[in-house]
């Protein structure tokens, strides 16, 4: 019996990027989506069910039209409608480049979140959500 022969190195690159390739596909996909269809014309998207029921503004909201002006390259604008929103794509960028170089290399991406992440983030979200709520905040309403 022969050995199996050796893949060859453009083979193996493409196996090891295939899912950080993938995942940027359906995010460009996504932006891409909402790049077209404007999220600022009513009906074609659902309308976040806490401000609709209770009036009070979650972290997500403004988040498609914070995408929609990021988009088309309107950063105040993004800014606007959900600073928070615009700061997770930049980790998002930073995450995923992060994971494409570590990929080419070999190498899996660890991402080790402990308590104490996980608990700051659900504070900036908490913190976040309260700030935009409150009178002095209004220039966090999407």
């Amino acid at each position: 019996m022969t050995p199996p022969a050796p893949r060859a190195p453009a083979a193996r690159l493409l196996r090891r990027t295939a899912a950080p390739a993938g995942v940027l596909a359906g995010v460009l996909g996504a932006f891409a989506y909402v790049g077209v269809v404007d999220p600022n014309q009513p009906g074609h998207y659902p309308v976040c069910p806490l401000l609709a029921y209770a009036g009070v503004f979650c972290p997500g909201c403004g988040g498609l039209r914070s995408a929609h002006a990021f988009v088309h390259g309107d950063f105040p604008a993004a800014l606007q409608d959900n600073a928070l929103a615009v700061g997770g794509y930049l980790v998002f960028a930073v995450v995923w480049a992060v994971w494409m170089v570590r990929a080419v290399r070999g190498r899996p991406l660890r991402i080790e979140l402990g308590p104490v992440h996980l608990w700051s983030v659900g504070a900036l979200l908490l913190v976040f959500t309260v700030v935009r709520n409150l009178p002095f905040g209004g220039w966090l309403h999407p």
